[in-house]
């Protein structure tokens, strides 16, 4: 997480407003920064860091120095949202195509950012965008192929009509060859009649004389089951999980965090950080959420709702969950409004902590997102569940103390 951004009068300054009022958290919000980097210049400031400055002895920073300052770091956070988004659009492909590059670039040129940043985000020299802008490059004229020619050739030369080879088609499959396939039909015809004839043409073949043997379908060891509409009561009645992703600028690579929410209580049960997650971190994950709610032996447990993500339709998440009788739902494509909880979370993590600051080392974004996932489950205020935490919330709802109206997802 870079700070060196920051001038030293700003530090100083800082430095200055929370030694004299004793509130770091007030001084941090006040210029919109993070508490604990407040308290580290601080720290440092006492340690000698910067100097023989007395920050007694300082002068206020005029209100328009300020201003600019702090129009400065929009300026870079907002640098940094757009990089972040554009890095969503094109992290979907590994090496996108320029066209690609050029589609992402158009969308967020429009949204008026400036022609030049956008360009050295998605790595398109201007040169090249202008190119492909101003001239028109003709398209390729796709061929619709030849024309059938209605006969084959046997090894003689001589010509075999479609109509022959059809009689023979029928022929083989009236004999022992009754259980062949196009392609064992072709080599078939190749050896019993000498014909110099592809695959191809005996599948168009068989499709038109409606001789072709049925594709065996692949047999699905847990069909999908689809989310319903419920009402939820009280906690451990639904858990909504999901995977975000973040960015390691300096190491140029992706982190992913699974959670799990309680939808009534707001808690984040349990979560996974890790450089990748399959499907046995999902399963990790879920029997630490049960242990921690002692459910795991319990004969009633929660409903589990996912999206259609690998991990979750993958045989290792299906067969546990039904080894541990637990029933998991998953919400149908394109419908991420089913799973309305998790994804308020993640947009809540995303702005109060991903989006926040830019991450050098993985070590330093593994402890910032520990950092905000206690913050948020034993000191963050929401307002759906009375203002209170959900730790909070969750121990008074247990002691039949609190409770909300039901909730219908």
């Amino acid at each position: 997480m870079k700070r060196t951004r920051h001038s030293k009068e700003f530090k100083i300054q800082v430095i200055k407003e929370a030694m004299e009022t004793g509130k770091t958290s007030v001084v941090a919000r006040r210029y919109e920064l993070n508490a604990n980097m407040v308290t580290r210049w601080v720290r440092e400031y006492k340690d000698g860091k910067y100097g023989d400055v007395d920050v007694t002895t300082v002068p206020d920073l005029d209100s328009k120095q300020l201003s600019n300052e702090n129009d400065h770091l929009k300026k870079i956070l907002g640098e940094k949202d757009l990089e972040i988004a554009i890095l969503r659009d094109l992290v979907k492909k590994q090496n996108p195509p320029l066209a690609e590059k050029i589609e992402v670039a158009d969308k967020w040129i429009q949204k008026g950012y400036a022609i030049k940043l956008v360009l050295k985000l998605v790595n398109v020299p201007r040169s090249t965008y202008y190119y492909q802008k101003n001239y028109r490059v003709e398209e390729k004229q796709v061929s619709e192929g030849r024309p059938a020619p209605g006969y084959s050739i046997n090894e003689d030369g001589k010509k075999v009509s479609d109509e022959q080879i059809k009689e023979f088609l029928l022929e083989l499959i009236s004999g022992e060859c009754n259980g062949y396939g196009y392609r064992k039909l072709t080599i078939m015809l190749r050896r019993q009649y000498s014909l110099k004839i592809n695959k191809k043409k005996v599948y168009r073949l068989c499709k038109e004389l409606d001789i072709l043997k049925p594709q065996r379908r692949k047999k699905v060891s847990h069909p999908r089951k689809l989310a319903r509409n419920r009402v939820i009561t009280e906690s451990n009645q639904l858990w909504e999980a999901d995977i975000k992703y973040g960015y390691v600028h300096d190491e140029d690579r992706f982190l992913f965090v699974f959670s799990i929410i309680d939808v009534y209580d707001r808690s984040i049960i349990d979560y996974h950080i890790g450089l990748r997650c399959t499907a046995d971190d999902a399963v990790q994950t879920l029997n630490r959420a049960l242990l921690k709610r002692q459910l795991f032996e319990t004969q009633e447990k929660p409903v589990i709702r996912t999206d259609n993500g690998p991990q979750f339709i993958s045989n290792t998440f299906e067969d546990h969950c039904e080894n541990l009788d637990v029933e998991h739902e998953r919400i149908p494509p394109k419908t991420p409004n089913m799973n309305a909880h998790i994804e308020s979370f993640h947009r809540v993590m995303e702005d109060d902590c991903m989006s926040r600051f830019e991450f050098e080392t993985y070590g330093e974004a593994y402890e910032a997102i520990t950092t905000f996932m206690d913050f948020y489950n034993n000191r963050r205020i929401h307002s759906s569940i009375h203002d209170l935490s959900p730790k909070e919330f969750y121990e008074l709802q247990q002691s039949k103390k609190a409770d909300i109206k039901e909730i219908r997802v």
